[in-house]
């Protein structure tokens, strides 16, 4: 019994003197540790020096060596590269879009109209034309369109909104696509010219139009009388004639027109507004083609001429009543008898042998005329 006792005290002694040196073997690892701590932070003057001075070199390694990072994870995110452009993209969906533009490749096709389109998302706007289909429609006049961007510019029409000035004239626009086809009219700028005439244009469209001068192509037909045109606009005014709309009207006088520029012209009636003048005469006109039309007297250009005589004429009008006398073209006809006249003039001068009314129009026309004849030879011979 005694010595199992002693073995249990000495077995207790034992585990206290094994803890006592695991706890001081500790605190010498610990102390060991400050020491060589405190060792590395004691650094000798020569070699602080030594480390102020390579600084600027290591953070420079440090930049280069954090920039190559970067264009490896440039690389790792937009991975498609285009060889011609060297433009990057992310989706390979993307960079074959892109590969497009420079091939030209127009996949995606209407099976209405057959026109190509190289992105799908054109294809879907363009089909909307087919159906008519217009999901955006505009809450203050009801008007439809088929994309949002153009819902949000025809909003600035009620907003009256125009963030984009011209910094020569003032002049404001909703958009800077019209804010940068202002700007040419101020610096002459025409980059689309014709192949056939060389007359110059500020915009594409404009050309494709003027184009169908020479083509002769007219792809707008009107079904009531099959009269050609080249552009849709002027169909739907065409159209009026037919149905006899004239939506605008001079508050004025009350007078109606078809067209809204008509109107616009009329009004300059009332005001006796005159904004073009002549800067070799003074005198002023209502409309600028009025003014383009009065300034060939003094130039004494005259660019219609006819191919069968060489007679010039100033306004293709006058040529083309002209080229009825070489053609025999006559086509206004009198209902009552069928006789044709060249002239709408004729005509109605013609209409008051049945009538039996007298022709007061048409003496101030022919007065009119006269005057303005003489008037011009006048300018010619001074």
């Amino acid at each position: 019994k005694k010595w199992g006792m002693s073995l249990r005290r000495d077995g207790f002694t034992a585990l206290m003197n094994l803890k006592k040196e695991v706890y001081c073997s500790q605190d010498e690892e610990r102390i060991g540790l400050k020491q060589e701590t405190d060792t590395c932070m004691l650094v000798p003057v020569d070699e602080q020096t030594d480390h102020t001075e390579s600084e600027p070199n290591r953070n420079q390694v440090i930049f280069q060596e954090a920039a190559e990072a970067e264009n490896q994870n440039q690389e790792r995110r937009k991975p498609f590269s285009c060889d011609i452009c060297k433009k990057c993209f992310a989706f390979k969906s993307v960079f074959d879009a892109h590969m497009r533009t420079h091939t030209g490749e127009k996949p995606f096709s209407c099976v209405n109209c057959g026109k190509s389109f190289s992105h799908k998302q054109h294809l879907t706007l363009h089909m909307m034309i087919h159906t008519g289909e217009k999901p955006f429609s505009c809450v203050k006049c009801g008007k439809g369109f088929s994309q949002k961007q153009v819902l949000t510019l025809h909003m600035m029409i009620h907003t009256g909104e125009k963030p984009f000035s011209c910094v020569n004239c003032g002049k404001g626009f909703s958009q800077k696509q019209h804010l940068t086809l202002h700007m040419m009219i101020h610096t002459g700028e025409k980059p689309f010219s014709c192949v056939n005439c060389g007359k110059g244009f500020s915009r594409k469209q404009h050309l494709t139009l003027h184009m169908m001068i020479h083509t002769g192509e007219k792809p707008f037909s009107c079904v009531n009388c099959g009269k050609g045109f080249s552009r849709k606009q002027h169909l739907t005014q065409h159209m009026m004639i037919h149905t006899g709309e004239k939506p605008f009207s001079c508050v004025n006088c009350g007078k109606s027109f078809s067209q809204k520029w008509d109107l616009t012209r009329h009004m300059m009636i009332h005001t006796g507004e005159k904004p073009f003048s002549c800067v070799n005469c003074g005198k002023s006109f209502s409309q600028k083609r009025d003014l383009t039309r009065h300034m060939m007297i003094h130039t004494g250009e005259k660019p219609f001429s006819c191919v069968n005589c060489g007679k010039s004429f100033s306004r293709k009008l006058s040529f083309t009543r002209h080229m009825m006398i070489h053609t025999g073209e006559k086509p206004f006809s009198c209902v009552t008898c069928g006789e044709s006249f060249r002239l709408k003039v004729s005509l109605i001068h013609h209409l008051r042998c049945h009538t039996g009314e007298k022709d007061v129009f048409l003496f101030f026309f022919w007065h009119i005329l006269y005057q303005k004849t003489i008037m011009i030879n006048c300018m010619l011979l001074y």
